[in-house]
């Protein structure tokens, strides 16, 4: 199985998801699923933000050799399961790669969690405090613990 997450800039959401279930899968030996991210507008080869970095390094996960890939220059069309941290990204995935509506959900979508405020979305971090990126690491780990459980 091919997973690919997605957000917009690649460097925050999208990269933790990313790094946090790849050590999730080795930890419970699931050795059958492969794990890409992107962004919408993501700059190719730009580095995560120096809150994600600090904020994986809690997961005892190293960011910092992660570079940012566009969409347009990813493999999502060899993907299974495409999972986006917006419901705007998921519409806008939908808009540009219509054939691969039935694998585009949003993260929170997909495990069945829904936040009373947020939606179905996992809001960005992006230009605010470590705080921040902690509570949505906390959001991206519950997702991606029901994630385990269905793959």
């Amino acid at each position: 199985m091919k997973i690919m997450f997605i957000c917009t800039g690649n460097i925050c959401r999208s990269a933790m998801a990313e790094a946090m279930l790849k050590k999730m899968l080795k930890e419970s030996k699931k050795e059958n699923v492969e794990v890409y991210s992107c962004g919408l507008s993501a700059y190719n080869g730009d580095v995560p933000t120096q809150n994600a970095i600090d904020t994986m390094y809690e997961y005892g996960i190293d960011l910092k050799n992660h570079r940012a890939t566009n969409i347009g220059s990813s493999n999502i069309e060899n993907m299974d399961l495409i999972l986006c941290a917006t419901l705007s990204h998921k519409m806008f995935a939908i808009r540009l790669y219509p054939e691969l509506k039935e694998k585009i959900f949003t993260l929170r979508e997909y495990v069945g969690i829904k936040d009373e405020v947020c939606g179905v979305d996992i809001n960005d971090p992006w230009g605010y405090n470590l705080e921040t990126y902690k509570q949505c690491a906390k959001e991206i780990e519950k997702c991606l613990n029901k994630l385990i459980e269905k793959i």
